[in-house]
């Protein structure tokens, strides 16, 4: 592809060298330079791409995207720019010939449920009869087949791996692509240039506060409502007191709410608990009427359901077909009932790996009235340690009795982590027992509970690895259960 074609959508202050040069690769990462190249100077946390314009002109790098000029004579074509980061977002599209144009693509944003929302609105419009492709913090899908993807690549890709997941499917016939699109990638302009058909504001609390993410919650939100100058039509939950400013730049508005009058609107909301399930119900009414079962309990994912529902609504989807596919909606990792434990007891894996994700999870599993409601988790090493002491005063707060084990402790050690579970826990006076091998605490907690109890695995999620001092061990606690129930019924 010609230099020329792969600056068409980019703000440039100035171009040396021929524009019509062959450009055999793109490449933010020196080290994946080839002869032919061209080469984005990327500013990041960690590192600065111009320090590596050395390394990509020995590996023969035919033009350099930077935001100052090389200190030293090169002879390739400097193209210089504002931001690099917008110019890669717009050599990404070029380079896979705009394929989010042949797509219809639906963003997500909000602290909380971009996950379980973006899983509804695939099953819709898979059982609606539309290939869909998904991307988020599961990874990337094509319908239930999920594809290559790098364990370390962010919720929402970079823009050269977004665009070219997009190629991938468009190649393999998909017609939507629903994504989790974050406050970072927003920052740091992954999906500039890409028209979302149609997005959703979900919510709005502090996270993602600190060094290397933002700098502030006022920052935070700023990001977020990037989003919404990109989408053409926009559903947001206006029960988030923050919903104006939020969809600030937004058109077209289609809302959902569980408290007022909406576009969506969830009411009569029951909690149901019946051997193997653990879920809700309500009444959807406004511009959908009917009744919805959702197999994932708290009225949290009613509202991720009228986003769901509206969403695809908008799309063009049968009410009948919207009611149908949320009912056969479970999400790994989220809420997952694991089935098989005990009929009368109630064991359930989830994510939440911070205060208000776990107070959430927790609060909702407390509205079921256990006859005991128990946690199983542990600290991330190299985190803040005030996010443990957090945890654990939350745990202390709703649960009868916590677990204390290992989570991830990468490099600090597991016995200083649970110590600072444990002062957390002390704040209310919380009943724990500390098992350290954390498969052991499943077992204990299979053969030690109770009917009426509800058992929470808390942290690990979809995750399926301990992480212990830089190495990765296989470690899925849907498969440990599994294997555990097998050998007692032997």
């Amino acid at each position: 592809m010609k230099l020329k074609e792969l600056l068409a959508d980019v703000e440039m202050i100035s171009c040396t060298g021929d524009e019509l040069t062959e450009i055999t690769s793109v490449a933010y990462d020196s080290r994946k330079v080839v002869q032919g190249g061209l080469f984005v100077c990327v500013r990041g946390f960690q590192s600065d791409g111009h320090t590596y314009i050395p390394s990509a002109i020995e590996k023969g790098a035919a033009a350099i995207v930077v935001e100052e000029e090389p200190a030293f004579p090169v002879d390739v074509a400097v193209i210089l720019v504002p931001d690099s980061r917008s110019a890669l977002a717009h050599i990404s599209a070029a380079w896979f010939r705009y394929p989010a144009r042949q797509l219809t693509v639906l963003g997500l944003t909000g602290t909380k449920g971009k996950t379980t929302t973006a899983v509804m609105i695939r099953n819709i419009l898979e059982k609606a009869g539309y290939k869909t492709g998904m991307i988020g913090t599961l990874g990337a899908y094509i319908g239930d087949r999920k594809l290559e993807f790098d364990k370390n690549t962010p919720t929402t890709p970079e823009a050269y791996e977004l665009h070219s997941l997009f190629a991938d499917m468009l190649k393999e016939g998909c017609q939507y692509v629903v994504m989790e699109v974050s406050s970072q990638a927003l920052k740091q302009k992954r999906t500039e240039g890409i028209t979302f058909a149609y997005g959703a504001f979900l919510n709005i609390s502090p996270d993602h506060i600190g060094e290397g993410e933002h700098e502030n919650f006022e920052e935070y939100l700023a990001c977020k409502k990037l989003l919404f100058s990109q989408t053409r039509d926009t559903v947001v939950n206006i029960d988030d007191p923050r919903w104006r400013e939020v969809t600030e730049y937004a058109k077209n508005l289609v809302t959902i709410s569980v408290n007022q009058e909406a576009d969506f609107m969830g009411g009569k909301i029951q909690n149901l608990w019946e051997p193997g399930l653990l879920g809700v119900k309500f009444q959807v009414s406004g511009r959908m009427q009917g009744e919805v079962v959702l197999k994932m309990p708290g009225s949290f994912n009613v509202e991720n359901a009228l986003v769901a529902a509206a969403m695809t609504t908008l799309a063009g989807v049968a009410p009948a077909c919207i009611i149908a596919a949320l009912k056969e909606v479970t999400l790994k990792g989220r809420m997952q009932v694991l089935q098989g434990v005990s009929e009368y007891a109630m064991f359930l894996i989830d994510y939440a790996h911070n205060e208000l994700s776990m107070e959430c999870l927790l609060q909702t599993l407390k509205a079921y009235q256990p006859k005991r409601l128990i946690c199983l988790f542990g600290g991330g090493g190299n985190r803040p340690r005030q996010r443990r002491l957090d945890m654990g005063r939350i745990a202390g707060k709703y649960a009868d009795l916590t677990i204390i084990t290992m989570d991830n402790p990468r490099y600090e050690s597991i016995e200083q982590i649970n110590q600072d579970i444990m002062e957390g826990l002390k704040v209310h006076g919380g009943a724990y027992q500390v098992i350290i091998d954390r498969e052991e605490a499943i077992k204990y907690l299979i053969d030690n509970c109770e009917d009426g109890d509800i058992v929470a695995l808390i942290g690990k999620g979809h995750e399926e690895y301990q992480e212990i001092k830089g190495v990765k061990y296989h470690f899925s606690e849907e498969e440990i259960v599994a294997a555990y129930l097998r050998t007692k019924v032997q």
